[in-house]
């Protein structure tokens, strides 16, 4: 029989929380991350709204690598994987001989730095760019520094540049290798950082908006980017009773497709036959859905187009739906890892967290159940979709324990 998996350990650092437990507190007030960027020069955008993460002590989490050796969203990435092997409670002498995966998603990889370099460049010619920047470049740094962090000597690192799927891929990638027995621990999700190219693309396109991200509603105008990165910890049931661990939920089953329809705009025959693919693969009907976390990305098409392929698999009156962008704002690889973490808390903590900056739901995006207040409400299955551009689809069902 495929054997069960399960989430032991969760590791959070974004715009409004550090750590699962004050991420839990932020979804339940509705906490919203969004502010002025001031991490790289905004002069000449008429508006630089997004959702940072405040400065802190990483040192204050990591055991083994210096924080001058990690770029910004290795240091996040590595800070997160930190904290969700310390709530697994698992110590570094029970890992080190483990069989280990450990899969981070990413849009950006280490393009704060490539930012530095770039401007280093200009500023001083090709002498001028500085070494150590450019080694924490590579998007691939990101899975290696969780390994050093953790001391992970049999490991397998993976790196899933999946744009805005790439926290559930990771997800989709673990649960894989934990039912084939190729691995029997793995820290799975997403990190990014904020960075100039990122913030001017989607600006230049017309997605940012110009103060809060209002997924779903009539006066949605944008997105917001952000920053951060999520870590879950997944084993077999099997292997966390035998430890006795604290199960958070279970990984029931994961969709993942590629149509490469367009670069920018969804397909949503593609988006419904992806919820389809992770529904069939759990073994959920679609009534037994309890939540959706939307991708939500507050921008005018996005929330549009994932209405109606929503409205494709569920009918009419789809399951609650909330949109967490809204107060994490674009995470970009992080946002489905973080979003499901919020998923986990939900059914192990039996809240629903708000859709903020929430008014009126446009009828053109074909949801009457978003959730704009704090539910107290027993959650058994949620569904987080993840959608990116080119058509990479990746969607994660967990349930009750």
């Amino acid at each position: 029989m495929t054997p069960r998996v399960v989430v032991t350990g969760l590791g959070v650092v974004c715009s409004t929380a550090l750590g699962s437990a004050d991420f839990s507190a932020a979804l339940r007030a509705g906490r919203s991350g969004a502010g002025p960027i001031d991490l790289f020069d905004t002069r000449g955008f008429a508006h630089a709204q997004g959702c940072q993460v405040p400065e802190f002590e990483a040192s204050r989490w990591l055991r083994r690598l210096p924080e001058a050796e990690l770029g910004r969203a290795g240091r996040f990435a590595a800070v997160a994987a930190r904290m969700a092997a310390t709530d697994a409670r698992l110590a570094g002498d029970t890992l080190a001989d483990r069989r280990c995966l450990v899969s981070v998603g990413t849009t950006d990889g280490g393009s704060y730095e490539l930012d530095q370099v770039v401007a280093d460049e200009i500023g001083s010619g090709p002498s001028g760019i500085r070494a150590e920047l450019v080694r924490k470049v590579p998007a691939g740094a990101l899975s290696t520094a969780v390994a050093r962090e953790l001391g992970l000597s049999r490991a397998e690192t993976m790196t899933m540049a999946t744009a805005c799927a790439a926290g559930n891929h990771s997800v989709g990638d673990a649960l894989d290798a934990l039912r084939q027995g190729s691995a029997d621990l793995a820290f799975c999700g997403g990190a990014d950082a904020l960075c100039r190219r990122n913030f001017t693309g989607f600006y230049r396109l017309g997605l940012i908006a110009p103060d809060l991200c209002r997924p779903f509603d009539i006066h949605r105008q944008g997105l917001l980017t952000g920053e951060g990165a999520g870590v879950l910890v997944l084993e077999t049931e099997e292997a966390a009773r035998a430890r006795g661990a604290r199960r958070y939920a279970e990984v029931l089953g994961c969709g993942i497709n590629c149509d490469a329809h367009d670069q920018m705009t969804p397909e949503p025959e593609s988006i419904a036959r992806c919820m389809r693919l992770a529904l069939d693969d759990a073994g959920v009907k679609a009534h037994e859905v309890d939540l959706i976390s939307a991708h939500g990305t507050g921008t005018e098409v996005n929330d549009m187009i994932e209405g109606r392929a929503i409205r494709e698999v569920f009918g009419p009156r789809p399951p609650r739906t909330v949109a967490l962008k809204s107060m994490l704002g674009h995470t970009m690889g992080a946002a489905s890892a973080l979003a499901g973490i919020a998923c986990v808390l939900s059914i192990s903590e039996g809240f629903v967290p708000p859709t903020i900056n929430h008014t009126r739901t446009d009828p053109a995006c074909g949801l009457d159940r978003i959730v704009s207040r704090t539910e107290t409400s027993g959650i058994d299955i949620a569904q987080n979709n993840g959608l990116a551009f080119g058509g990479n689809n990746a969607v994660v069902l967990y349930g009750r324990c």
